[in-house]
């Protein structure tokens, strides 16, 4: 069982950094601020997501592991809604120009 355990945190943890990687492909080659942000904030919430969960996983069942959960959910609402902000206010920029 600790074998299992071990390959999914490894699988969770490369996925993970795989998202991070592609987000940070995505901030250097799209072009303007609204794709840029939405390769960013889709990708980052979810390799953050994934590598907070193979840590979660890692401690077991314990206090640790429910504030991890409680730093993913956190993660999982800010995010997109930080992304919601920066965009309105780029609109509302590119509308005054």
């Amino acid at each position: 069982m600790e074998l299992v355990l071990d390959v999914i945190m490894v699988l969770l943890l490369i996925v993970g950094a795989f998202f991070f990687l592609v987000g940070t492909v995505g901030l250097i080659r799209m072009p303007d601020v609204f794709c840029r942000m939405h390769a960013t904030t889709k990708s980052d919430t979810l390799g953050a997501g994934l590598i907070l969960l193979a840590l979660a996983i890692y401690h077991g069942i314990s206090l640790i592991s429910l504030k991890i959960i409680i730093v993913i959910a956190f993660v999982w609402i800010t995010n997109p809604t930080a992304a919601h902000i920066i965009a309105k206010a780029e609109w509302n920029k590119q509308k005054e120009l």
